[in-house]
């Protein structure tokens, strides 16, 4: 489901179209930008009113940077299951997360902006770059491998 704001953004609604993550763990507020089968920029509200804050750390509340990495890789997702129309029977698992690099702490009240870009996909495998920025300033970086797996083979049923 696209956003009527313009073609190429997708709203939360459809966002939880694409992906089976639900709060606590949906990451993406918003997709701002993609071209198919190529790139997608999301968008995430970091808020202080995330539980993860009462433990990450409660003096100095810092985003954690798994979930940046969550965060990049939800996007890309977004962008890879927009091309299955049976998506509700499939899923996506990380295979691997390499190079990853965090270069400033994300903190509530940040806007949290994810670049993803396809490096290959082919058959049911997919590798991905992603970039996070908060206001321009590169925050993270990594590169991750997914497997798409049809729901019936994931639970054999």
């Amino acid at each position: 489901m696209t956003d009527v704001r313009t073609p190429n953004t997708i709203d939360l609604q459809g966002i939880m179209d694409l992906l089976p993550h639900r709060y606590p763990i949906l990451l993406v507020d918003r997709v701002l930008d993609f071209e198919p089968k190529e790139w997608i920029r999301g968008l995430k509200n970091v808020s202080f009113n995330e539980e993860i804050f009462q433990g990450h750390f409660p003096k100095r509340p810092v985003f954690p940077g798994v979930f940046i990495v969550e965060a990049m890789a939800q996007t890309g997702g977004c962008l890879i299951m927009r091309e299955f129309e049976d998506r509700e029977k499939k899923v996506i698992y990380f295979m691997g997360i390499d190079a990853v690099k965090f270069r400033k702490p994300v903190l509530p009240g940040d806007q949290l902006v994810m670049e993803v870009k396809v490096l290959s996909f082919k058959g049911r495998i997919c590798k991905m770059r992603g970039e996070a920025f908060v206001e321009g300033v590169k925050v993270a970086e990594a590169e991750f491998m997914s497997m798409l797996m049809d729901l019936t083979e994931e639970t054999g049923k």
